[in-house]
């Protein structure tokens, strides 16, 4: 009589599937990696989550949750929108360059380019980056409103400066940049709301 399969860890699993996908994309992983990662057969991984692609969407909201809610806790935790905005690209770095993790954003990163055949993958991670900038404009609303900054502030550009500019760090930090280099170019990132800061504040 054959044994019972062994159990596994399914929250383990996908945490190891997260950070394959993040290290490699979504298409240059294979489902041998994925097997080899996950420590279980490819059979039970469709049984278990249902697709390559359910996995994936899974991973994501997993990397959402955990590792990649920095810039939701940043913009909902400081009090002042320059202080949001501070916080969130400096826990970037801190995230996107931690020795021994997948280096930079997995949004970012898991496919900016696709395949015709995964252009949804491809755009769904679009939307949520589009979300991102969406998030950090109405933080910079919020300021507006508050009179931190002046009421005739473009805050679309500059939310999305600091959007481009959060997105260019995973790739930056991809491609070997240091963290303390990353660091370093903060204060300048900054000087444009400081600015807007000084003005309001006349």
């Amino acid at each position: 009589m054959a044994g019972r399969p062994r159990e596994f860890d399914r929250d383990q699993a996908l945490r190891n599937a997260r950070d394959v996908f993040w290290r490699r994309g979504f298409e240059a992983t294979s489902m041998s990696d994925l097997v080899e990662a996950m420590g279980i057969a490819s059979a039970r991984i469709y049984a278990a989550f249902g697709s390559k692609e359910a996995l994936f969407r899974e991973a994501v909201a997993l990397y959402e949750a955990a590792d990649g809610a920095f810039a939701d806790v940043a913009l909902a935790g400081e009090s002042s929108a320059r202080d949001a905005i501070e916080r969130m690209l400096r826990d970037a770095v801190e995230l996107y360059t931690l020795p021994g993790r997948p280096q930079g954003c997995m949004v970012v990163s898991s496919a900016t380019n696709c395949s015709p055949d995964n252009d949804g993958i491809r755009e769904w991670l679009a939307g949520h980056r589009r979300n991102r900038t969406q998030s950090i404009i109405e933080r910079l609303e919020q300021a507006v409103r508050c009179g931190e900054l002046p009421a005739r502030t473009d805050v679309t550009s500059l939310g999305d400066c600091y959007a481009t500019l959060l997105h260019g760090l995973s790739v930056q930090a991809r491609d070997g940049i240091a963290k303390a280099r990353l660091l370093a170019m903060i204060p300048m990132a900054l000087a444009a709301l400081d600015a807007a800061v000084d003005k309001a504040q006349r």
